[in-house]
């Protein structure tokens, strides 16, 4: 068998990766334009900071890949004929296949806004967006960033960092708005504000102005605002890399449609992770998933389907991650920006600035979710709690438990549950474990 992976990030090389354990005898080809290896996406923004070497970011030594005979070309994949079972590639190789799974990530999002085209305008995504970044932010005054999410920290704090004053537009009333609650939203901001970022809610890019040489100049924004640029990060999100799919042929909408083992519209033809539309996600599932994690276990699903063990694939509990500036955050299950029926949120707050929020069922009590803020937490016991229903008072009692913050920090457990009895005095805590030396008991 001929195994050809389009797309050389997390979800084609662990495609790969777990297809060669399955199948020691299968040939594996593994497509890159963008480079000649595979590295560790959300590892760009440590490059641009100064924390990582180049080498750095590279997960898989270079040895690694002929001592598992997993073939690595560096070329664009130009066309696919899924009549013939072939891939056309820039270089003007012609590459047949058994199976192809395409994992062709995304690419940034634009508004068509006036002025984009200009010099020192760009989306952040992969390791060309980080070098242009690199080239075009030597030595200016100057940026604005354009869009809420989280690739806006992201820019804002990499730019911070080198003493460029940023000015970060966001259209929402309130940051995030459409995944956050506002207790969470409220905290961001105000900690977004401390780090010295000029932070405008409720403000759009309107135009972004040029010098005679091509290059920008300032922005425009909603308010009328002329606002100096020597740089514009535009951050509104990412969409599926659906060129190569659509050439083909391939069913696609929002992203190349595939059904429960992610196969595609077309025999032997595969899509997965960023790239990839489930026709029928299950209940309280994004069609679309556009998260590293995600995209791994995209990954390591579609190869064993590759490999002859058809394998539905099941996300399971929803499961985010990110830093904003120094302030971790992580999230479990279902927090909704705004409660959902019969669901009861509790929410501590210290003046710190850290946060903890759990959702649950009002009629069984049983957990549904929870965010964090500035507290760090084991994804694993969240996601047994989750997959076991546990009731909100077993969950607190039991805390510690999911403390994962260093040694000899200072422990918050005993202030949740008391807040949490005072906002909730009807339900009965368990018994809290105690926190030895070794972690809970």
């Amino acid at each position: 068998m001929h195994l050809v992976i389009i797309g050389n990030g997390i979800t084609g090389v662990t495609a790969a990766i777990t297809a060669r354990r399955l199948s020691p005898e299968a040939r594996i080809t593994l497509l890159g334009a963008e480079s000649a290896h595979h590295y560790s996406r959300p590892a760009l923004m440590y490059l641009y900071l100064g924390h990582l070497r180049y080498p750095d970011v590279k997960p898989y030594e270079d040895w690694f890949w002929p001592e598992n005979r997993l073939e690595l070309v560096h070329a664009e994949a130009t066309s696919v004929d899924t009549a013939a079972r072939s891939v056309q590639l820039a270089t003007g190789q012609l590459l047949a296949y058994d199976c192809l799974l395409l994992a062709t990530g995304s690419v940034v999002r634009t508004a068509g806004w006036p002025g984009q085209q200009l010099h020192g305008v760009q989306g952040f995504y992969g390791l060309p967006d980080l070098e242009s970044m690199s080239r075009a932010t030597h030595g200016i005054r100057h940026a604005v960033v354009v869009g809420g999410g989280l690739i806006g920290v992201e820019l804002a704090e990499m730019l911070h960092s080198r003493g460029i004053r940023v000015t970060w537009l966001v259209r929402e009333q309130r940051y995030w708005q459409s995944v956050l609650p506002p207790e969470e939203s409220a905290l961001l901001a105000a900690h977004i504000l401390r780090n010295g970022i000029d932070f405008r809610l409720a403000t759009e890019l309107s135009e972004v102005l040029g010098d005679a040489q091509g290059r920008v100049r300032a922005v425009v924004t909603s308010t009328g605002q002329e606002l100096p640029a020597e740089w514009v990060g535009l951050a509104i999100g990412v969409q599926p890399n659906l060129a190569l799919a659509r050439a083909a042929g391939l069913e696609t909408d929002r992203g190349i449609l595939v059904n429960e083992v992610l196969a595609t519209s077309a025999p032997g033809v595969y899509a997965a992770g960023d790239c990839a539309q489930h026709r029928q996600p299950a209940p309280g599932e994004a069609a679309v998933e556009q998260l590293w994690y995600t995209g791994r276990m995209q990954g390591e699903t579609v190869a064993h389907t590759l490999c002859g063990q058809p394998t539905p694939y099941r996300r399971g509990h929803w499961f985010n991650s990110a830093k904003f500036f120094q302030l971790e955050y992580q999230t479990y299950g279902r927090v909704p920006a705004q409660p959902e029926a019969d669901i009861a949120s509790f929410c501590w707050q210290h003046p710190s600035g850290k946060l903890l929020r759990i959702n649950f069922r009002q009629s069984d009590n049983v957990v549904t979710g929870m965010n964090v803020l500035g507290l760090r937490q084991r994804q694993d016991t969240w996601e047994r709690w989750l997959r076991e229903k546990a009731p909100v008072g077993t969950v607190l009692a039991q805390l510690a438990a999911a403390n994962f913050d260093a040694e000899f920090s200072r422990q918050h457990e005993p202030a949740i549950r008391r807040e949490f009895s005072r906002q909730f005095p009807a339900i009965i805590l368990a018994s809290p474990r105690r926190k030895g030396l070794f972690g809970a008991q």
